[in-house]
This record gives C-alpha cells, sequence and structure tokens, in this order.
C-alpha cells in the first residue's frame, strides 16, 4: 500500500512539473512578439497538451464584431458541421460569454435552452471557456473540449488552469494593442509628415519627385516610381531614390509600358509570382519588365481623380457618373521580398489616396492656360506698394528707354567671321603621276626658282611598261630592216607578201613610237618641278613625303612668295551671306563702283584693328567638317605696311564685314530673328 502512495505521489509530482513548464512555456510566448496566427497554435497546442483534453479552438474577434475561427485542435469530433441547428446553437453559446460578465465558465455537454436560439452546448463534450479581454474590448474566446466523465472538483481544476492561461492571453492581446497603437502613432506621425510635404507646393515635377521618395519612405518598401499620361501612353516621370530618371532606359521603357497596360485596364494589380489572374496584355508587360529588373513583388495603382463621394450617393446616381480615364500611376516595388505584408498594404492605400489628390491637383493647376505669367502678375501687386513704387517706376523707365533705343537707335551691322593671312602669290604642288618619293630637293623655307626640280619619284610598273615599249620598239625594227633585205631579192609573188607584212609591222612601230612619247612624258612627271620662283611653306616635308607613296592629285607642298604681299580668307557662315548680298546689291545699285568694306584683328595681337577691302566671293558654299557651311571671302588689305613686322602666312584672325546701319535690337538679335522666320514663321504662312 505504502509503495502504491509513493507511486501517486511521485506521479503526481512529476505531472504537476510538467504543466509547471507548459505554463511557463505559455507565458514566454505571450510575452514575445510573434504573429498571432503563430502565438495561437502554440498556445492552444499547449493548453491542450496540459490538459489531456481531446482539443479546443480559439476563437477571435475581428473589425466587424464577428467571431472567427483562429486556430483549432479536432474541432471536427465535436461534429457541429454535420448539423447545422447544433451549429448556430454553438455559435450563440459563444456570443453569450463574449456578452455576459463572468470570463470563465464550464458548460455540461448537451446543455441549454430549448431551442437552437437560445444557445448551448450541443457537443458530446465538456466545454470550458475563457474570455480574453482587455482593458478596451473583448478580443476572443478559448475553447476546450474536454472528456465529460471527470468528477466535480477536477473539472473546477480545469476551469481554473483555463482561467490562468486566458491571463497570458490577455497579456499578450494586450501588449499588441500596445504596440498598434505606437505603430499607429508612428504612422500618424509620418502621415502627417507625408501630406505636408506632398501638398507644399503645385509644380508638377517636384510633387512627382516627393510622393515618390515620401511614399517609399512610409510603405518602407524597396522603390516607388510614378507615371503621368500624356498622348495615350503613362511615361515614368519620378523614381524614388533618383534625382533624374534615364528616360531611355530599357527599364524604365518596360515600366512604362506596364503602367500604360495598367492605365488602360484602369485595375490596379498586384503581382507576387503569379501572373495568370491578369489580363493579357498587362500579362504580357509585366512578364517583360519582371524580367528586365528582377523584381519579385510589384503593385501598380491607377491615379484616377474622384468625380463622386460614395457615402453621398446612392448605387443609381453612381452608376449616371461617367468616371474620367486615369492620368497616371504609381508603382510599388519589392525587390527582394516576395509579398507586401498586410501593414504594408494598408499604407500604400493610404499613399494612393494622398498621391491621387497631390499629383491631380499639381497637373491641373500646370494645365492653366499662361499659369506662369498669371503667377507673376499675382506677385507683382509688391511691385506697387508706397514703399516700392519710385523703385518700380525707375526701372519701368529704364525699360522702355531700352526698348525704345531697341528701336530707333542705329547701329554699325557687322557680319562676324574667322580667316587667315595668305600670300597673294602662291601654288600648290600636286603630283601628277603616282610613284615613291626617292629624291627629295627641298625642305621648310628654301628658295627654289621656276623649274627646280623638287622631289623625284619611282614607279616600278611605269618602268618596266618603259622599257617593254623599247624592247618592243627595237624588236619591229629588227624585223621591219629584215623584210627590205628580203625584198630586194624575191620574186614578184613574194614582194606582195613582204610589202603587206612590212605595212603591217610599219604601222606597229608608229603606235610604238606614240606610247613611247607618252610613258616618256609619264617618266619626267616623275620629277616635280616648281612652277614659280618663291618659298617652300610646307613643314616637316621630310616625315610627310620621304619613301612614301603617292597618288596623282595628291598635294605635295605650297610654294609662295610672301614678301610680294599678303591677303585676308574670310570663311563666312552662309547663314550671313544674305545680309551682305543685300547690302551689296542696294549699295551697287547707288553706285556702280562699290566694294564692301572689312576690318579685322589679328589672333596675335587682338589690340590693333585694320582695313580690308574684299574683292572676291566664291560662288560656292564648302562644308568646314564641323557641320558649318561657309562661304570663301577674298579682301586686299588697305594698308599693309601697318602690318606689325615678321607677320606670317597664315596667321589667324578675326573679322567683320560692313553691312550698313540697323537698328540696335536688330543688330543684337538678328540672328535670333532669322531662327524664328525659319522655324516658326515659315510655318504659319
Amino acid at each position: 500500500m505504502s509503495s502504491e502512495q509513493s507511486y501517486d505521489k511521485s506521479m503526481l509530482e512529476q505531472t504537476k512539473q510538467q504543466i509547471r513548464v507548459i505554463v511557463n512555456e505559455i507565458a514566454t510566448i505571450s510575452r514575445s512578439d510573434v504573429a498571432p496566427e503563430a502565438f495561437q497554435s502554440e498556445f492552444l497546442t499547449r493548453v491542450v497538451r496540459a490538459l489531456g483534453a481531446n482539443g479546443g479552438a480559439m476563437w477571435i474577434m475581428d473589425e466587424s464584431q464577428r467571431l472567427t475561427l483562429g486556430y483549432q485542435i479536432n474541432l471536427r469530433d465535436a461534429n457541429l458541421h454535420e448539423d447545422e441547428e447544433a451549429n448556430r446553437a454553438h455559435s450563440i453559446m459563444l456570443y453569450n460569454a463574449m456578452r455576459g460578465e463572468e470570463t470563465e465558465a464550464l458548460v455540461p455537454p448537451h446543455s441549454g435552452g430549448e431551442s437552437p436560439e437560445s444557445g448551448g452546448n450541443p457537443t458530446d463534450f465538456l466545454l470550458i471557456l475563457g474570455v480574453i479581454q482587455t482593458e478596451l474590448e473583448k478580443v476572443g474566446v478559448v475553447e476546450i473540449f474536454q472528456r465529460a466523465d471527470s468528477n466535480p472538483a477536477t473539472q473546477h481544476g480545469y476551469l481554473n488552469f483555463v482561467k490562468q492561461v486566458t491571463r497570458y492571453a490577455t497579456e499578450y492581446f494586450k501588449n499588441r494593442q500596445l504596440k498598434n497603437f505606437s505603430d499607429r502613432q508612428n504612422l500618424w506621425t509620418q502621415l502627417e509628415d507625408f501630406t505636408r510635404n506632398i501638398h507644399k507646393t503645385l509644380d508638377l515635377k517636384e510633387t512627382l519627385y516627393t510622393v515618390a521618395n515620401e511614399s517609399r519612405r512610409l510603405i518602407e518598401c524597396d522603390r516607388v516610381s510614378l507615371a503621368v499620361c500624356r498622348g495615350g501612353r503613362a511615361r515614368i516621370e519620378a523614381v524614388s531614390g533618383q534625382d533624374m530618371v534615364d528616360k531611355r532606359s530599357e527599364t524604365v521603357k518596360l515600366l512604362g509600358d506596364l503602367a500604360t497596360a495598367v492605365v488602360k485596364a484602369n485595375e490596379p494589380i498586384i503581382y507576387n509570382g503569379d501572373s495568370s489572374h491578369l489580363a493579357p496584355q498587362v500579362e504580357a508587360a509585366l512578364e517583360e519588365y519582371v524580367d528586365a529588373s528582377h523584381t519579385k513583388t510589384i503593385a501598380v495603382y491607377p491615379l484616377v481623380e474622384r468625380t463622386i463621394d460614395e457615402n453621398d450617393h446612392d448605387e443609381t446616381e453612381r452608376d449616371k457618373v461617367v468616371v474620367p480615364p486615369p492620368f497616371g500611376a504609381i508603382v510599388v516595388e519589392q525587390i527582394e521580398d516576395a509579398k507586401l505584408s498586410e501593414h504594408m498594404m494598408k499604407r500604400v492605400e493610404i499613399v494612393v489616396e494622398h498621391a491621387r489628390v497631390a499629383v491631380g491637383n499639381s497637373i491641373a493647376h500646370n494645365s492653366i492656360f499662361l499659369a506662369p505669367l498669371w503667377q507673376a502678375i499675382g506677385k507683382s501687386k509688391i511691385l506697387v506698394t508706397a514703399r516700392m513704387l519710385p523703385k518700380t517706376v525707375s526701372i519701368s523707365l529704364a525699360v522702355l528707354a531700352l526698348i525704345l533705343a531697341m528701336i530707333f537707335v542705329p547701329w554699325n551691322f557687322n557680319m562676324h567671321c574667322d580667316g587667315a593671312l595668305q600670300p597673294i602669290v602662291r601654288r600648290n604642288i600636286f603630283a601628277r603621276e603616282s610613284g615613291k618619293v626617292d629624291d627629295l630637293m627641298v625642305w621648310h623655307g628654301k628658295q627654289v626658282q621656276e623649274g627646280d626640280v623638287l622631289l623625284k619619284l619611282s614607279n616600278n610598273e611605269l618602268e618596266a611598261e618603259w622599257q617593254k615599249n623599247e624592247g618592243e620598239l627595237n624588236e619591229v625594227g629588227k624585223q621591219i630592216l629584215a623584210l627590205r633585205e628580203a625584198s630586194y631579192d624575191a620574186k614578184d609573188a613574194e614582194k606582195i607578201r613582204i610589202a603587206g607584212q612590212l605595212a603591217q609591222y610599219q604601222e606597229r612601230l608608229e603606235t610604238l613610237k606614240t606610247q613611247k612619247i607618252i610613258l616618256d612624258d609619264r617618266r619626267k612627271d616623275l620629277e616635280v618641278k616648281a612652277p614659280i620662283t618663291g618659298t617652300v611653306m610646307t613643314f616637316d616635308l621630310e616625315n610627310k613625303l620621304k619613301n612614301r607613296p603617292v597618288q596623282p592629285g595628291q598635294i605635295l607642298m605650297e610654294i609662295a612668295r610672301p614678301e610680294d604681299g599678303l591677303l585676308l580668307e574670310l570663311n563666312m557662315p552662309e547663314k550671313r551671306m544674305g545680309h551682305i548680298e543685300d547690302y551689296q546689291r542696294s549699295q551697287t545699285e547707288l553706285e556702280a563702283n562699290f566694294q564692301l568694306k572689312a576690318r579685322f584683328v589679328m589672333m596675335v595681337d587682338p589690340s590693333k584693328n585694320y582695313d580690308a577691302t574684299v574683292v572676291e566671293e566664291h560662288n560656292r558654299a564648302e562644308n568646314r567638317g564641323d557641320d558649318e557651311t561657309t562661304v570663301q571671302i577674298r579682301a586686299t588689305i588697305d594698308h599693309p605696311e601697318e602690318l606689325p613686322l615678321g607677320t606670317r602666312a597664315g596667321a589667324g584672325v578675326s573679322a567683320k564685314v560692313y553691312c550698313g546701319k540697323r537698328s540696335l535690337g536688330y543688330v543684337c538679335f538678328n540672328e535670333m530673328i532669322a531662327f524664328l522666320q525659319k522655324t516658326v514663321f515659315f510655318w504659319f504662312e
């Protein structure tokens, strides 16, 4: 007997120890920050195990004040799903427990009122109920399915245990509420900053970038982009974390295509790996963008101007209102995470609502005709106050005087261009025959006389052709001599045949002599001679020509006589030639021998200017290679003796050709006027 008592005591102590461990685990879980779903699972599993119960359930009150099943163990054994009336009675019992003052209850099996509407326990189990109640509200009910054959003392122990662990559940939900209040307070603070920042300006670009950056901070996502609809397409205008958007980027173009597809469908989309539920055009654009950007989760919301208030209009009135098309879209992305959490989705909805208003107001404001002008006029009131009026009048008079001066004050009208000083007498030396430069007899600065050999070329092909011609001439000459000797002793018939052959060889001889003359001339061209007496002006001839091949027509060097004087070669832009020709034509009608005047300064000494007279204008424009077409103008220097000593040929100059007098405004803005005439006025004539 003593051994049995000892065994019972040890078993009882061991059971109590196990229950203490479970209670400690429940207490630890209730103080943790696990998600509600994980807490309900861990909590109910341990309570059922500690009581040795058949099962249990946790019922949680949702926002609509309805009890929903949070977690269950063996709920099917209660057979509530098989009997609708039993299920209704069980639900009424739970609601009554939530409404009652008692937070714990033991409900015997098959107990309750006469009708299911009065509630009760329709199951075969003893139901142990514990209401989870914080200071603010009743959160839910813990329900345990226990065997009904236990004695009243044991049942009372079950109830006390449920009462104790329910306090831990209450503690968990109280901590959750406090955390939610703290998060909500932080959210309101962030939302206040968010709304203040995005509504502080009506400038569209600034608003878009502010919304993108502030939205990413509020939602706590990886990236937020904003698109604005223009011409039937949604174009990405702002991306969070970027000062400007590279619209030529392939990723930005694909994101714009996706936003366009969503805007046309006018339905928000959320993608986290599955796109099968989307429209085909949206799915195609989404897959292309995801393949390029490797985004895991993306949500796209169209931005639509709200035209009705659902709380002030019934369904019939709302159906009659035409909803305008979206004016843009907001894109929320998660690059690493594959889902948007519940609190992120709530913040996304808040951001979409405020972004719709802020961006919509900015677009409406910027669409006002001449909005910058009206703003300037509105701000100009300060200019006519008593203190500012004298300054305003003074500035206005100065501006008026400047405008009148622009219209009525005459000014010299000059066409500017660049150019260079060049010798009056100069020649370019060309290669007349192809070959390789073997001998170079001159160098830069060498004085040469007309006819002097400048360089010698070698042409192996030409030499071989000349040798071949010499050989053929000798051969034909021998054949002619042989035929003539043979004709002396030949008979009449043979003489006729020889005479025919001799005529052929004579004709061949004349052809070879003609070829020889041509080849001799070509061989003479291998010696390049100076066409005039002068000085070699080309630099570094040794490196440019020695042992290098040249082709016919190639410029080899330049010979000039700077001592005979310099002239001005100007490269006048073609767009300015019209003013020169108009002025020249008008003056020629008044004076037959009229000549244009020019003035120039040298790049080496721009402090002094010199006069020149235009003597020649080329009748052909040339492209200088810098996308500017110019016409070459030559002018003689009126007083060449005034040029600085040692002035070199090729010295750069900046010149202006005098074109009469025009109004000061036209002189200052003639090129802008020409641009407007070409690009604007021309198309409206």
